[in-house]
């Protein structure tokens, strides 16, 4: 069988206690072949082995971490045998915020794998996050997993595999967006602040809907303001993406943000979606608090 996204290898690491078990359990249901734990340096063989056989299975699913302590030291070689055998593989990086990790670990009672009389929970936790930058710096999708359930965690997991099954060789963009009254997303590379245009909240026949309808994307983007500020925005994004392809980034996350994270945001969004969609850019988007707004 030959690589590809007919078959795609993905990668499955980040912080420990982000979610990673959880992670691979979804791709599992998703009728993935998973292995947990395994030498990066035995990956590829592993991959390249499962790759030449006819397979029942979706895909493959590999998870690292820093239980194998050389885990880091031998990624670099990893990607480099991995692409020799003609496999590019797709990273999956989880995280979390620091208290979160915290909390986790002193609700599950297990160790840090970097924790020792010398090195406290926060500590390891620390070094882990250092240790792991360049493999984060090269994922394909970076997931923070802080405010979600394990059921969150699945159901995020499910709808991003569409993202995942895309990636390719050239850069992807993700959106996300938010309202600033439920935080800003900690994973964004670039925040822009929308409560400048015109807010469908305060007429009462649209309060109930979406940026999802056209109605509310009309009096958003329709008119005025709206009109000239999706044409600047639109031809910025444009003009900037490619600058930072060039740059060799694999991903970029953008992040729209309004109050509620409802109407202006999400109509923002879905227009950037459909006019990077046409220049051919791989991307995905996340309402991450419209049911909330």
């Amino acid at each position: 069988m030959t690589p590809s996204n007919s078959f795609p290898v993905v990668i499955v690491t980040g912080l420990s206690g982000s979610g990673k078990s959880t992670a691979l359990n979804v791709f599992e249901d998703l009728g993935f072949f998973c292995i947990d734990g395994l030498p990066s340096e035995m990956s590829p063989k592993i991959a390249d082995l499962i790759l030449k056989f006819d397979s029942q299975y979706r895909g493959l699913a590999l998870g690292m971490d820093l239980r194998q302590l050389e885990f880091v030291d031998g990624w670099g070689q990893a990607l480099r045998d991995f692409h020799e055998l003609g496999i590019t593989p797709q990273v999956l990086f989880l995280e979390a915020r620091m208290n979160e990790l915290v909390r986790r670990y002193a609700t599950t009672r297990r160790p840090h794998p970097l924790e020792s009389k010398n090195l406290g929970l926060e500590q390891a936790l620390e070094q882990e996050k250092e240790l792991l930058d360049p493999v984060r710096n090269g994922a394909a999708l970076v997931l923070d997993t802080t405010n979600y359930s394990i059921h969150d965690l699945r159901r995020v997991i499910q709808t991003k595999w569409s993202a995942i099954e895309e990636v390719g060789r050239g850069m992807r963009v993700h959106l996300i967006s938010f309202g600033f009254k439920y935080g800003v997303p900690s994973e964004a590379d670039l925040v822009f602040d929308l409560r400048f245009l015109p807010n469908p909240y305060f007429d009462e026949k649209l309060r109930s809907l979406s940026g999802m309808d056209e109605s509310i994307a009309q009096y958003v983007l329709g008119s005025g303001v709206g009109n000239e500020f999706e044409r600047r925005f639109l031809d910025f994004l444009s003009y900037m993406l490619p600058l930072y392809a060039d740059e060799g980034r694999y991903r970029i996350t953008l992040a729209l943000g309004c109050t509620g994270g409802r109407h202006r945001s999400v109509s923002v969004g879905e227009s950037v979606l459909a006019t990077l969609k046409k220049k051919g850019y791989t991307v995905s988007i996340e309402h991450r608090h419209m049911e909330l707004g």
